[in-house]
């Protein structure tokens, strides 16, 4: 088998592996905001749980995208996609983080009766895991313009995070108890927000991958 048929073996598998701990993330979000919705506080422990994992898989990744490029010595495209490795997974791992946070958040709300039925922080999260499917998907096929869709959807969560913010103020002034769980809720909204911005310097990284040109998104 020649040189070139192992990189390019090594470098699908390497991006299977990324694709992989993106559904790991993708699941985080999921369980963290369906935790808070039922207000099941086992399933969030095992958000808590699991992003050790997510840890450990950036970690597995960063190193072999670090051996490839010292051993190949890569140029040009395969250099970009291996570089765009290495930030895709820093953006993941961060992301996972934010569900970490979501889940610690549903468990401080437990004992909490809320203020009304939560709609529109569950739909950021569908969006965003929408966002993290999509932009790997863009990754893998090397297609930048998706990656231009994909990062203009951020809009839609930063639009449901300001409706957020406004519901949180309006109940605050009506009922000054309701100011814990109100933080509370704010707080998560803004860990949900942040991951449109994660993808969105996926998105930037995937057209560098696909076309050498740096970019800036949603700017």
């Amino acid at each position: 088998m020649g040189t070139r048929q192992v990189f390019t073996e090594e470098l699908a598998a390497l991006h299977q592996e990324i694709l992989r701990m993106g559904v790991m993330v993708e699941e985080a979000l999921r369980r963290a905001v369906e935790s808070l919705v039922r207000k099941d506080g086992e399933l969030a422990q095992t958000v808590v749980a699991g992003d050790a994992a997510i840890n450990r898989m950036e970690q597995e990744i960063e190193e072999r995208c670090v051996v490839l490029i010292a051993r190949e010595q890569p140029v040009a495209t395969d250099l970009r996609k291996l570089v765009t490795s290495l930030k895709i997974v820093t953006q993941l791992e961060r992301m996972g983080d934010h569900a970490l946070h979501v889940a610690k958040g549903t468990l401080r709300l437990l004992p909490e009766t809320y203020m009304k039925p939560l709609i529109d922080i569950p739909r950021m999260a569908e969006l965003g895991i929408g966002m993290i499917r999509d932009v790997l998907t863009a990754f893998l096929d090397n297609d930048a313009e998706r990656a231009r869709e994909v990062a203009q959807r951020d809009q839609q969560i930063d639009e449901l995070h300001n409706a957020v913010q406004h519901e949180v103020f309006t109940a605050i002034a009506g009922n000054s108890g309701l100011i814990s769980q109100s933080i509370s809720l704010l707080f998560i909204s803004r860990f949900l927000e942040r991951i449109g911005d994660h993808v969105t310097n996926i998105c930037e990284w995937v057209v560098y991958s696909a076309t050498g040109e740096r970019v800036e998104l949603n700017v």
